[in-house]
């Protein structure tokens, strides 16, 4: 069984992955479970008829199950946990929120223009929190095997890293070293090679926001 999977399109190349953290979610997760996919590329700024039929809303991603297009990776995500347990990624409860607010933080940062608001020492409690648990739980938020808080966490990691180093010249900084490894771990999964988008599309992506 091949699962229809439709993500989004990077901007200026609709023939290439695009930078939707919560598309590669999806297709991450895909991956790692070995399960058989098409995907389809849409350009965001020239949604197809078809598309628009199946999806009125237009989001992505969205994966046809039975029939029918489901949309919101949280969703989709839990749908695959249960149609295909085989590659079980379920994160225990108390893990499942772990890094939860690293992305709302790090959208607060890069769009801040005003270095005194707050917003860098609100990412930095987040990402040291983060480097904390991986010190007590680690190498992966629940320990040995990668689950699926850690599926959603690694693209925004990278959007993180990508878009930081970028606008504003910020890295993380490197005493945060349990941070460092999980990242490089997360990186270097041949499911996240195969389905994260190029960093220029990344910055692209970011740039009407950064820069309105």
């Amino acid at each position: 069984m091949t699962l229809e999977v439709a993500i989004k399109a990077a901007a200026g190349a609709p023939d290439v992955l695009g930078d939707c953290p919560f598309s590669q979610r999806v297709v991450l997760t895909l991956e790692e479970k070995k399960v058989s996919y098409k995907l389809h590329l849409i350009n965001l700024s020239d949604k197809p008829k078809w598309f628009l039929e199946v999806n009125p809303e237009g989001k992505v991603p969205v994966v046809k199950f039975d029939d029918k297009w489901v949309s919101d990776s949280d969703v989709i995500v839990g749908i695959l946990e249960e149609k295909f347990p085989e590659t079980a990624l379920v994160t225990p409860s108390e893990f499942s929120s772990v890094g939860s607010k690293i992305f709302g933080t790090f959208v607060t940062f890069l769009k801040s223009k005003d270095p005194t608001d707050g917003s860098e020492q609100a990412l930095l409690t987040e990402l040291k929190a983060l480097d904390e648990h991986l010190k007590a739980h680690g190498p992966y938020v629940a320990g040995e095997k990668v689950t699926a808080v850690d599926l959603a966490l690694a693209p925004k990691l990278y959007h993180l890293d990508v878009a930081l180093a970028h606008f504003k010249k910020w890295t993380v900084p490197a005493d945060l070293t349990h941070f460092h490894k999980y990242k490089e771990l997360l990186f270097s999964r041949e499911s996240f090679q195969k389905t994260k988008a190029e960093e220029k599309y990344v910055i692209a992506g970011w740039e009407p926001k950064v820069n309105p």
